[in-house]
């Protein structure tokens, strides 16, 4: 069995510049997620809670996880208020109790949520897989979105591991 994390894909991060590709990463992710439920895996959005300071303040309409995205009955949602949903939430117990063979991840934002989630993962012990067209981003003042999702992709191939970080598309994934 498998699961596949989802992280903050929101409407809040709708606010701000556009997202790379965001409406094929939500069909991909929409995608992986039908074969993971498919194969008895489980499907985990985490969702991103804050303060007044931005769009994801709990049950306000930013806060919401986007529509586009299809959900079932089975379906965990875990609720994190660091870049890290391993820190202060039951994610680490949700994953221990399932022991998936490989924990796939997706969503916004690259360089942030998603990465502290890839490498938290990796440290909690888990195959990891980086879903490499599944994740997002808008550009940053340094650097254009789709190389900062080439670079996070490139630097989560070489992490060192006892675990395996394996990097793949989506469609290698859905074979």
């Amino acid at each position: 069995m498998d699961a596949l994390i989802v992280v903050d894909m929101q409407v809040g991060l709708l606010n701000g510049g556009p997202k790379h590709d965001l409406r094929g990463v939500i069909e991909r992710i929409n995608r992986l997620a039908a074969k993971v439920r498919e194969q008895s895996g489980l499907v985990i959005f985490v969702q991103h809670c804050s303060g007044a300071e931005d769009d994801f303040v709990p049950d306000t309409p930013g806060w919401a996880l986007l529509p586009e995205l299809d959900r079932a009955a089975t379906d965990i949602v875990i609720r994190k208020t660091l870049n890290d949903p391993f820190v202060g939430t039951d994610l680490a117990a949700r994953l221990k109790e399932i022991a998936p063979a490989r924990v796939f991840v997706t969503g916004w934002a690259t360089d942030l949520c998603v990465d502290a989630t890839v490498r938290s993962a990796v440290s909690h012990h888990h195959d990891v897989v980086v879903v490499t067209d599944g994740h997002t981003l808008n550009d940053r003042p340094h650097l254009d979105a789709a190389s900062v999702i080439r670079h996070h992709n490139w630097v989560w191939g070489h992490l060192i591991t006892q675990r395996s970080v394996r990097l793949a598309r989506t469609d290698e994934l859905l074979l």
